[in-house]
């Protein structure tokens, strides 16, 4: 694998190393031992599939609190996304920046995003399934999310109106209060 940082702290994008030959290829999407050789969270306790079905559809931006932190391997295995991760972390020295990047079934990237980011993604195909891997389980008492739009975040998400759940529509902008 290739783990590309990316300019918030701890956020990586990995990249697959295929070994190809005429009956196609074959490639590693997770090894422990190579995550922990940089640094990253090797502790998976949950995976998950995501199906969206309609483009522009847009979920986030979510995090859980502590003790419920919780890192993830975000990966594309059908459609296209544009995935985000926010900084929540008032120790980092990216705190409250954010990335963006392209994830798609062709091109077969993933995001990593340690404890203490938010996280978010618009579909940019119709029928999109996402799968993540996360280092700690769903607590719904620890769940918190902040506005999509927050204007003091700048996310320039590429689809202007997006489809948003009443959940995701309600949350307020980030207060950094809320992070503690």
């Amino acid at each position: 694998m290739i783990f590309t940082p990316t300019a918030v702290e701890g956020v990586f994008l990995v990249d697959l190393q295929p070994r190809e030959d005429e009956r196609g290829f074959f490639a590693r999407s997770w090894c422990r031992r190579e995550f922990a050789d940089v640094g990253l969270e090797t502790e998976l306790v949950q995976c998950n599939v995501s199906l969206t079905r309609q483009r522009g559809t847009l979920r986030g931006l979510h995090w859980q609190l502590p003790p419920h932190g919780e890192a993830k391997l975000v990966r594309c295995t059908r459609g296209a996304l544009w995935d985000v991760a926010v900084d929540l972390r008032p120790d980092s020295p990216s705190y409250l920046q954010h990335v963006g990047a392209e994830l798609t079934a062709e091109n077969r990237r993933a995001l990593f995003l340690p404890v203490g980011c938010a996280h978010g993604f618009q579909t940019l195909a119709d029928d999109t399934e996402i799968f993540y891997q996360m280092s700690a389980y769903y607590a719904p008492e620890a769940q918190r999310g902040a506005r999509w739009n927050d204007p003091s975040l700048g996310i320039a998400w590429p689809i202007a109106s997006p489809t948003l759940t009443t959940r995701d529509a309600a949350y307020p902008d980030l207060n950094p209060e809320v992070l503690r």
